[in-house]
């Protein structure tokens, strides 16, 4: 199949950092390249792929661009020239690029959904309602929106190489992620002090209120032996994900896919997690970590950090492989494109 990879321009594919829709369509071009079919990745110059890559734009100017429509338009135009003879489908990555490519080309056009459902966004949709494919990356996320017309829900995959098994564990928990309340930082501080656990955080601090609340709300109240690191590579990530004893995710917010607990269990890691967003989808409660109650958080989070033991490893790592890996992913796209492809 001749696939066309549209990513938004704002960073490189894959991401020197942060940016988890790059890892996820560097994955899936490679994957699909892999498989055997025709793959053009439409990205920036300084990406990196095993699929033919096109590009108007030398270098990625970066997440402060995010959202600069004249950036997101001449590369989404440059991306549909001759789209009609060259690919038998598109797969697009922002909301921009699906309503032109569905307008104009006459290409079968599937949108994966990455964010969570906000009501711009879901007008924008009904536009191309019936014009586009979609595919929702959790059935938690696609139940925002059940008018739309659905290749499938596929799990964003990871590479499992990247991430190896360790079963010996270190003596600290881990928290990853945003700066944002609903990240739950506060709640993973508080479960870590009542186990009575070393704390190791790796946050993004993206935003000037992001500062402001850690500066404020989180630094006064973190002990001693607690480390804060800022944002960090994937190598970084990788290591620490290994060592950790348990990863602690207690968001409060519908979160669509939450990358880092299958990436801390390929590593056989446990993920102690709230039943919010995809998170009942993604972790077997008392197989692969647990799910504990929000507004119990701590209290629950610190018992199950004291049955660790109970945890096998090797079946984190097996959930990961069966569910999410870059190989089931790209079993996934294939069905959705296949599906998009024979309806035109």
């Amino acid at each position: 199949m001749r696939i066309a990879e549209i990513c938004p321009p704002w960073i490189a594919v894959p991401p020197k950092g942060y940016g988890g829709i790059e890892w996820v369509v560097a994955l899936l071009a490679d994957g699909l390249a892999e498989a055997g079919h025709d793959v053009t990745l439409f990205a920036t110059g300084d990406s990196q792929t095993k699929a033919r890559l096109e590009y108007v734009f030398e270098q990625a100017p970066g997440s402060a661009a995010i959202n600069d429509i004249v950036l997101d338009t001449t590369h989404t135009l440059f991306s549909l020239q001759h789209a009609a003879e060259r690919f038998d489908v598109l797969h697009v990555h922002s909301p921009f690029s699906t309503l032109a490519a569905s307008v104009e080309t006459g290409v079968p056009t599937v949108h994966t959904l990455h964010g969570s459902f906000v009501p711009e966004m879901t007008r924008l949709y009904s536009f191309v309602a019936h014009r586009a494919w979609f595919v929702a990356i959790s059935e938690a996320q696609k139940r925002f929106n059940d008018d739309l017309r659905y290749g499938g829900v596929v799990y964003n995959g990871i590479d499992m190489s990247s991430y190896p098994l360790q079963q010996e564990k270190e003596d600290f928990v881990l928290f990853l992620g945003r700066a944002a309340p609903e990240k739950g930082w506060r709640r993973a501080i508080d479960a870590a002090v009542a186990a009575g656990e070393r704390l190791v955080s790796a946050v993004k601090i993206s935003h000037p209120t992001e500062q402001e609340e850690w500066k404020n709300n989180v630094e006064p109240i973190l002990p001693s032996d607690f480390e804060v690191l800022g944002e960090i590579t994937l190598e970084e990530k990788v290591s620490l994900l290994r060592r950790a004893k348990a990863v602690l995710f207690p968001i409060d917010w519908p979160e669509p896919f939450g990358l880092v607990m299958t990436e801390a269990m390929a590593c056989g890691t446990p993920v102690i997690a709230t039943p919010r967003g995809s998170v009942p989808e993604v972790v077997e409660d008392g197989v692969t970590g647990w799910i504990v109650d929000v507004e119990d958080y701590p209290a629950q989070a610190a018992d199950r950090l004291t049955r660790l033991s109970e945890i096998d490893p090797l079946a984190c790592r097996d959930r990961v492989q069966r569910l999410f890996s870059k190989e089931a992913m790209v079993a996934g796209y294939e069905k959705a494109f296949e599906r998009a492809a024979s309806a035109s």
